[in-house]
């Protein structure tokens, strides 16, 4: 089945992790796949072309918290693919931060923080959007937390940035519906990546208490979110805006 078969989509911090998983699923329904992150993606496009077609996927490496690397990227999506009509805004700093009190957090870190999550989506939806405006059609996907809704402590810089992404998303979906563009958020729980199992600092912290905290009695992983970002990325979701779709076992609800 390829529900986005002619659609071109661009997800940020798609080399590795759970970015990888939302590039190949999006090429499994058909999309041309823009990879880009500070990381090389090539092999990974290498291994999505090889299952897809020679177009299938193509990576550059940007820093999504610079504006000029932005604009250079969706200049380079749109003169190789001709349009854009899906865009996850997955590239986050999470991973690598170490779980500390809330008085730890020094001032720098917590303005890379806000740079890459919050200011980074921003640049991406101002320099896609007028594409997408054009076409009066297009899907952007910001990729938000359960630990938005939970309050999670310990990791109080990512947390804010992520109920930041929530109210961007409503804000955002009022002023792109009159063009038929759908702006959601797709706000996973805690999901064992690669990139998260790295930090054994994080694993030894939230798995356990957050396993006991969801309805299903579970691990979640990367496959856990694959269903959700189709649907959100293809015209099931053509009357949906606004939104977050939270992917978590059920933690939220407890």
């Amino acid at each position: 089945m390829t529900r986005l078969a002619g659609k071109t989509a661009i997800v940020t911090g798609g080399a590795r992790g759970i970015g990888a998983h939302y590039a190949r699923a999006l090429a499994e329904q058909g999309a041309r796949v823009m990879i880009a992150d500070i990381e090389d993606g090539a092999a990974l496009a290498t291994e999505i072309c090889g299952q897809h077609g020679k177009d299938a996927a193509v990576a550059e490496r940007f820093d999504v918290s610079d504006e000029a690397s932005v604009k250079q990227l969706v200049a380079k999506t749109a003169e190789r693919f001709g349009r854009i009509d899906v865009l996850v805004n997955n590239a986050a700093l999470y991973a690598k931060l170490s779980p500390r009190n809330f008085n730890e957090w020094d001032a720098d870190l917590w303005d890379r923080v806000m740079a890459i999550n919050v200011r980074g989506p921003y640049l991406m939806v101002r320099h896609v959007a007028p594409q997408m405006i054009a076409q009066k059609s297009g899907k952007i996907i910001n990729i938000a937390s359960g630990a938005a809704y939970k309050g999670v402590p310990r990791m109080l810089p990512y947390v804010t940035s992520k109920g930041a992404m929530l109210a961007f998303t409503r804000a955002l979906s009022r002023e792109l519906g009159q063009y038929g563009i759908a702006v959601n958020s797709l706000s996973p729980g805690y999901i064992l990546s690669d990139t998260g199992l790295a930090n054994t600092q994080h694993v030894e912290e939230e798995r356990a208490p957050v396993r006991n905290s969801r309805a299903f009695k579970r691990d979640g992983y990367p496959e856990d979110l694959l269903g959700a970002l189709v649907f959100l990325a293809s015209a099931d979701s053509d009357f949906v805006t606004g939104q977050s779709l939270v992917v978590d076992g059920g933690a939220v609800n407890n």
